[in-house]
């Protein structure tokens, strides 16, 4: 019976790489509440997260008729200990945000679930991530080229953001949105 691969995610980064694997999939997007609970810790939030957009589109999936679906779910956050930066509201966040990040470590949590109608497999992959000092005006500057609008933690890394970055101990696939390795090996677990 043919399986049917399903990238549960609006994001054209996380597309783009996943399509990197060669992988033959379709897109559905779950529509769930992305609002940290209280007393989550941040690695709880983004397997919650990526648990729970595998599992609404699981469901969109056998509700359209689907056979043998196997879905994957991510999410990613950027986090400073307990502190999580979500994608930017205003130029307002995007500067305290990245003044936040400036000149310091900060670690990047994406999570990866895989669910088919049987089990459900999640991975976090942590990368940490140095940023170089930056401006009120490098950071307004960069506001305006519109990049880190939709971004969680208000910069891209594999576009004009990726200047900040001074180095990184990871995956830098993770930081763009979809761990490459480590989506292969969980995929393997189900194809």
């Amino acid at each position: 019976m043919q399986k049917s691969l399903i990238l549960a995610s609006a994001s054209p980064r996380r597309r783009e790489l996943l399509s990197q694997l060669g992988y033959e999939f379709t897109i559905l997007i779950s529509n769930i509440d992305e609002v940290r609970n209280a007393g989550e810790s941040p690695s709880q939030y983004v397997q919650r997260l990526a648990e729970n957009k595998a599992q609404a589109v699981l469901e969109q999936a056998r509700s359209e008729g689907i056979v043998e679906p196997i879905v994957i779910g991510s999410d990613t956050i950027v986090t400073q200990g307990e502190c999580v930066f979500e994608k930017p509201g205003s130029v307002q966040e995007s500067l305290e945000m990245l003044g936040q990040l400036s000149n310091a470590k900060h670690q990047v949590m994406t999570a990866v679930c895989v669910s088919d109608l049987h089990k459900t497999e999640t991975i976090i992959c942590i990368t940490d991530v140095w940023f170089k000092p930056l401006s009120r005006q490098e950071i307004k500057d960069y506001w305006l080229t519109g990049e880190p609008c939709d971004k969680a933690g208000s910069y891209g890394i594999q576009g004009i953001g990726g200047k900040f970055v001074t180095r990184i101990e990871g995956s830098y696939h993770s930081v763009v949105g979809l761990p490459l390795f480590e989506t292969e090996q969980l995929l393997h677990q189900f194809l």
